[in-house]
Parts: C-alpha cells; structure tokens; sequence
C-alpha cells in the first residue's frame, strides 16, 4: 500500500498540514504513523481514564487547529565567551553573535507554511513555556499540541525523528506518550497531533524522547505545568475564584492546586527551568563528531535557557498563546539583547512586599542541584506534580530555603515577599523604581559560576521586592 504526499487544510490560514509517506510500503508502525499524523485523534474518544474506539467526525476539534504548534529543529544561542574551552567553545561555525550550537522546540503556531519552514536552524532554549488547564467533565475540553519535524539545518546527513514527552505525565495511554517505543515518532517533514485531558494539577517538563541523551543534552527540554479547577470554580466559600479564568473577586491570581483551604494560592508565579550544556558534545553535533557521553562534563548551568547575570534580561515573546514575532515568523530578540533572540525567558522575579510568589522548579540537567532562596524561607506545596497532603489529607508541605533536586524532578514552592526597606534599597530598575534583592542560585558552586573568574555565572538569579502595589497584576508567568 502506497500514497503520494498528502495535505490537509484545517480551514484557517496557516494550518495546513503535509504528510509523506515517501512511496513506501506500509508496516503496522508506517501505518499507525500515518493515520495519526493525518487524522490526529479522530476515531478515537475517552471513557473516563482508560480509551476507547469510537466514531469521530470530520469536522471535530481533532481536525481544528491546534492549541499549540510546536516545531522541532536546531539552531544557535548564546553563552558566555570567556573563559574559552579550547577547542569547543565559543564554537567557530556560530554565526556572530551567538556561541553554541543546539537542537530544540520553537512556537509555530499560527504560522503559514512557508513561515514555519523559514524557522528551520532557529531553535529556542528553553522550549516553550505553556499551560493547560486541568480537565473538568462538566465543559469537557481536550489540548491538542501539533508537532512538526522541520529537520536539522546544520546535520543534513541526520534524518533524526522528535516526539513530545510529558515527563511524570499520567498518561491514559502510551500512544501519546512521546516514548518512541511504544508511541509514535515524527520523522522529518511530517506533523503529528498528540491529545491531552490533563487531570493531576502540578508542574511537568517535556522532552523529546528519540536519542533521548543526545536531544535532552541539546536542549529539547522544557516546561510546562497543569492549572487547578479550583482556578475556575473555587471550592467553597473560604476559597475564591481567581482571574486566571476571568473571574476576579479577590486578587488571587491563581492556586497551584485543588487545596480546598486556599493554602497553594499565589499572586504571581514564575518558571526556573533547570538544563546544563557540555561545550563539547554541542560541538562534536555541529562538526559531525560523535562524544564520548561517559565524559559527561557539564560547562554551563542553565535557568530558562541562560546564565546568570543574563538570567536578569528582559523577556522576548513568552506568551505561548499570542506569541510575538517578525513578519518572517521568527522571534524578536529582549530588547537591547540580539544575542538572546532564541533564550527569550527571563528568570527575573519581581513582586511587591506581601505577595504570595508561586515559583515552579524542574531540573532537566543530568546532575543534582540544591536551588537556594537567600533570606526567604519558601513553603514545598508540590513535590512531581502531586501536592503535598498524605492519605488522610494531612498536611505535609514544609519550609526550606534550599531545594535539593535530582535529574527528572520537579518542585512548587512558595513564599512571601518580605516587608520592603527603604534604607536597604538594592539598585534600580529601568523605570527607577528602587527594590530589595534576594539571590535565588544554586548552592552547588560549579553549577552557579560556570568556572568563570569573578562569582556568579550560572545557575542564579535575582528576587526583586517593591514597595507594596508598586507593581501591577501579573498577566502571564515569568513577567
């Protein structure tokens, strides 16, 4: 059985979608691959947890365009020059002003063909910050994420396939799941839908699972996290309802999860994506060289995709649901920064005294870590997505002020912002507003100074406290 190269147009500008099947004859994995890529989920439903075959029309929201639109490629970014790493760092093919070369995850939603292809080479470290909101079945709503191979710009000689995997993710099915061998794998040139009814609030990461050490390691990583109903409903008259569903009646922002008592509720929140880059086998990539990966040596540590004190610079477009960007599609650098234009997210916390600060932790690098608040003690509500409340629903949350983290793992914290003092005034900002700084870093010293002379390079960043109502509500994470 063979088919020439397919399209499917969703009806809008900018979703159509082509499928090859390369004139092959079909196996059962081809088979499955194809049916899925072109018709997403439909023929299939859900039953409660487990699914179940069953009829789906055309028109369905299976067939709609996508929530999000993801594309998986490579590219280039930008890390510190010095001190240099013999050989391999700043690597000599990058093209100026970036250093180090890289595959990842881009925004492509709402692109036109042409745009989306035109994003091939320019990845983005870290993948894209997004959320969904936890499934409810009295106004049932699936999350479609659509996945599109655009290939590797600098390896054509690597025809390397990508999927989307929810690390911790309670998945109702492995077809989705993104672990190539029992799920399905996008090769080059093709698109893949993965449906989601996300049930268990908490924080996540995602990664492609193909050649898993080699594309984590490059940088096809990041975060994502489930919202609570009780975001939308509240849950009893000691809990409100928050504007994160329109519905503004205090000035909670939102809750971490369905705490019935209002314990995980926050004013702002704020990602820290944990990954590391070892120069050389981001080189050994670039020059078609293959690393040793038993040599395993970390030489950056990353938080959202930069070091310290570039972990400060502003945000270039993070909203994963009305992103930004040139009239070509591409990203628009932070402002003053055109060598952060692929690490858009800052890991800049700003809060005003008193706000409850919600801050979500995932460590994606191969190594340990010990994330530290300096003077702030932060309150664990949430431990890999699952709130800390044991059987009985007893409280177990703690205070700490140091996070110890392994590989995987993935933490809701949160704390209150201390009372602003106006006789210890840190700096100011570009509006020349004064604050109090906090250092939030890792305590493990090579992960928070990269080898660099001088202190801090790292894993580190700063928490910038305002007099109370000098900020303004916060819209989306990380602002």
């Amino acid at each position: 059985m063979t088919r020439p190269i397919t399209h499917r147009t969703n009806g809008t500008k900018g979703d159509t979608e082509m499928h090859e099947t390369q004139g092959r004859t079909f196996g059962r994995r081809q088979l499955f691959r194809y049916g899925a890529a072109t018709a997403g989920v439909a023929g299939v439903a859900w039953a409660g947890r487990s699914l179940v075959p069953a009829w789906s029309e055309p028109a369905s929201a299976a067939g709609g365009p996508p929530n999000l639109f993801l594309g998986g490629t490579d590219g280039w970014i930008s890390l510190p020059k010095t001190p240099a790493i013999g050989t391999f760092h700043p690597d000599n093919l990058a093209p100026d002003p970036f250093t180090t070369y890289v595959f990842g995850f881009r925004n492509v939603t709402g692109l036109t063909d042409a745009q989306r292809a035109g994003q091939k080479n320019r990845a983005q470290i870290s993948a894209p910050l997004f959320w969904v909101d936890e499934y409810d079945p009295a106004s049932p709503k699936e999350f479609f994420v659509d996945l599109t191979n655009l290939g590797l710009a600098q390896r054509p000689d690597l025809f390397d396939a990508h999927t989307l995997h929810w690390h911790g993710f309670r998945n109702v099915i492995p077809f989705f799941d993104g672990e190539p061998t029992g799920s399905v794998s996008v090769p080059a040139g093709t698109v893949f839908r993965y449906a989601y009814r996300p049930r268990d609030p908490g924080t996540y990461m995602f990664h492609c699972h193909v050649e898993d050490v080699e594309h984590v390691h490059m940088g096809m990583t990041g975060m994502c996290f489930v919202r609570p109903k009780q975001d939308r409903t509240g849950a009893g008259p000691t809990v409100p309802r928050s504007r994160t569903g329109g519905l503004a009646t205090s000035p909670v922002a939102g809750y971490m999860y369905n705490d019935g008592d209002g314990s995980t509720a926050f004013d702002r929140e704020f990602s820290m994506f944990m990954s590391e880059v070892w120069a050389e086998a981001h080189w050994a990539d670039a020059h078609i060289q293959l690393p040793e990966w038993s040599d395993y040596r970390a030489d950056f540590a990353l938080l959202n995709g930069r070091v310290y004190p570039d972990t400060l610079a502003g945000n270039g477009s993070i909203d994963p649901f009305h992103p930004l960007r040139d009239p070509n599609g591409d990203l628009i650098a932070p402002a003053g920064r055109p060598d952060l234009q692929y690490q858009p997210i800052s890991s800049l916390v700003n809060c005003n005294a008193g706000d409850r600060v919600a801050l979500r932790f995932a460590n994606l690098g191969f190594r340990e870590s010990a994330m530290t608040l300096a003077g702030i003690p932060m309150k664990v509500v949430g431990k890999d997505a699952t709130p800390m409340r044991g059987r009985d629903g007893t409280d177990t949350s703690y205070l700490t002020n140091t996070l110890d983290m392994g590989a995987g793992e993935s933490f809701d914290a949160i704390f209150t912002a201390p009372t602003f003092d106006a006789a210890n005034v840190s700096g100011q900002d570009v509006l020349s507003r004064p604050y109090n700084t906090y250092m939030l870093y890792n305590r493990a010293y090579l992960r928070s100074n990269n080898l660099a002379d001088g202190g801090f390079g790292g894993q580190a960043t700063e928490v910038r406290v305002y007099a109370a109502g000098t900020l303004g509500a916060q819209t989306i994470p990380n602002t």
